[in-house]
């Protein structure tokens, strides 16, 4: 078996002339590299040792290839210091075998031999895996220097194999801390993921709410604005009534502004507002802006002047959303501005490009609201507390302005210093025929009398629209439904059908598709009335629908339609 030995010095009289070197491990026996001493002779095991006990080395010896091999089994070794010639299986045979073996193969073996070897000899040593070649009797400090190379070479590798566990334990911590990691980030993408869609829906629950909303007020609105309009052709000398009916046609004007304010935001943030452009004359614009402000600025005492290029000035888009731009601009001034205060609108050209500006002296924008000035719901102080407003004017205004090419820019000195809005458009180039008088006004003419249905599901709007009718002097009949609908019309056979879309029992569009299958259908005309919007689809189309109107039907614009039907004659060429 072998044996394990501690570290002894070395008596004198084995080595009278050997200087002490130094242990090459620091620290205690814990820390002592093992070398394994394998030779029959225990004399020769003895004097082995104590040549090397300054190294600090921790021993095991052995008498026997089997003893060796047994150590071998137990624990690894920095080096093997090996006799060549022992009874049994001889130093050669014993490296080869240690060298088959997986964990000792790097191991290296110092030979050990008490007399000369012949070149075959020694080839046949470092062909079994020996490094080098000791002669008995040994120099110790020879012994020394050899056994400390592979001592400093073991302890590296020793270092390297814990430096390495160190780094695969690192390496495993990291590829936790990896897939830790991994799984919270999926589980947050999943988190935004179910987040995002929420706030989608909620989203698109909100537009849909307020574009039901506006759908919804419309139609009170509706009967509410014909009401007013009949109500003014009923009492045209009674001062009393007169004033009623003034008070109440403007707040039915402010509250259609609101409800098409809410709509068009809702439109805006689905992307489904569209824009009707043509050629428009700019001063139409202005002039369309400024009498739809015109009742709030006389309400309080104010003045709109306005400053306008003599020339033709024509632009790109939309009539009535640029108007509505402009309109959102000077009501904005009005509600910032105090009684009897004045409102500017000047437009001047620069370059290819139109400048309209809307200034007033009045409440101006405080410095930390001016970056969120046309941001939705956002609003500042108002010079009379009790003026309404959603604060969406402006964020609707600029949007417009935007789809038509051009910009929306605030400026102001700060509170109480007023405000100036200025709204930059191309222009279009070169006259057309008929520019100079696009803009004015026409004179309103008579209705001449036609048969006009009237399909609305609401008792009221239907009612107030037939008193309307009958006092521009049209011979009316009314249905409450689809069905109802095509039965009047079979019989009153009317020139122009005011048709509700959103009719019970049958849709409105399914109306209009029956009504054109009738031969004394084919030239009338047929006007969808709807709370949902203007913007056109290939199913009324396709139904035979010749106009649109948004409700609450503005009863001038209808006036001008009836106009335009009566002059145009038969459907083919209106």
């Amino acid at each position: 078996m072998p044996a394990s030995r501690t570290p002894r010095p070395p008596s004198a009289a084995a080595t009278p002339s050997v200087p002490v070197i130094p242990p090459l491990l620091p620290g205690g026996s814990d820390d002592a590299v093992p070398i394994l001493l394998v030779d029959d002779q225990p004399a020769n095991l003895d004097a082995l040792e104590a040549s090397l006990a300054t190294t600090g080395c921790k021993f095991v010896l052995a008498r026997s290839a089997d003893a060796a091999l047994l150590a071998l089994l137990d624990q690894d070794f920095a080096a093997i210091v090996l006799d060549v010639m022992m009874p049994g299986m001889s130093g050669f045979e014993l490296t080869t075998m240690i060298k088959r073996r997986e964990r000792t193969r790097q191991v290296p073996i110092l030979f050990l031999t008490a007399r000369m070897l012949d070149q075959q000899d020694e080839l046949r040593g470092y062909s079994a895996g020996a490094v080098d070649y000791l002669t008995k009797p040994l120099d110790p400090l020879i012994l020394r220097a050899k056994i400390a190379v592979f001592v400093d070479l073991y302890r590296k590798r020793r270092a390297l194999s814990r430096m390495n566990l160190e780094l695969q334990r690192q390496i495993g911590e990291r590829q936790k801390m990896s897939a830790e990691l991994a799984r919270v980030n999926a589980d947050l993408e999943a988190r935004v993921g179910e987040r995002t869609a929420a706030l989608a829906e909620v989203g698109r629950r909100k537009d849909e709410f307020l574009a039901t909303l506006a759908h919804e007020l419309r139609t009170p609105l509706a009967a509410l604005r014909t009401a007013s309009e009949a109500l003014r052709l009923k009492v045209p000398d009674n001062a009393d009534l007169v004033t009623l009916q003034g008070v109440f046609q403007r707040q039915v004007q402010q509250l259609t502004r609101l409800t098409n304010d809410l709509l068009d935001v809702s439109r805006i943030t689905r992307d489904k507002l569209t824009l009707q452009r043509r050629r428009v004359p700019l001063a139409e614009v202005i002039h369309t802006a400024v009498e739809t402000v015109r009742p709030l600025a006389e309400k309080r005492n104010q003045t709109v002047n306005v400053v306008a290029p003599s020339e033709p000035v024509h632009v790109d888009g939309d009539p009535a959303r640029l108007c509505q731009v402009l309109a959102n601009l000077l009501d904005n001034a009005a509600r910032y501005s105090p009684q009897g205060a004045r409102i500017d609108l000047t437009a001047d050209l620069s370059g290819p490009h139109v400048l309209i500006k809307v200034t007033d002296k009045g409440a101006g924008i405080e410095r930390e609201l001016m970056p969120r000035i046309f941001e939705l719901f956002v609003q500042g102080q108002k010079s009379q507390p009790d003026e309404g407003g959603l604060g969406i004017g402006l964020p609707l205004a600029r949007r417009l302005t935007e789809m038509h090419g051009g910009t929306l820019t605030a400026y102001s000195a700060g509170p109480g210093r007023g405000s100036e809005f200025v709204v930059q458009l191309p222009i279009l180039v070169g006259e057309q025929p008929g520019d100079r008088g696009a803009a004015r006004p026409e004179v309103p003419a008579k209705l001449a009398r036609q048969r006009v249905l009237i399909v609305e599901d609401n008792q009221d709007t239907a009612t107030m629209m037939d008193i309307m009718l009958k006092g521009w002097g049209q011979e009316t009949r009314i249905a409450h439904d689809g069905l109802s609908a095509l039965e009047v019309a079979k019989q009153f056979r009317p020139q122009v059908v005011l048709l509700d879309v959103g009719l019970p029992k049958l849709h409105g569009y399914e109306v209009a598709r029956r009504l054109r299958q009738q031969d004394w259908a084919q030239n009338a005309h047929v006007v969808a009335i709807t709370g949902w919007g203007l913007d056109a689809d290939r199913q009324g189309e396709a139904a035979g629908i010749d106009h649109r109107l948004l409700k609450p039907v503005d009863p001038q614009t209808l006036h001008s339609l009836l106009l335009s039907m009566q002059r145009s004659g038969n459907r083919a060429s209106a």
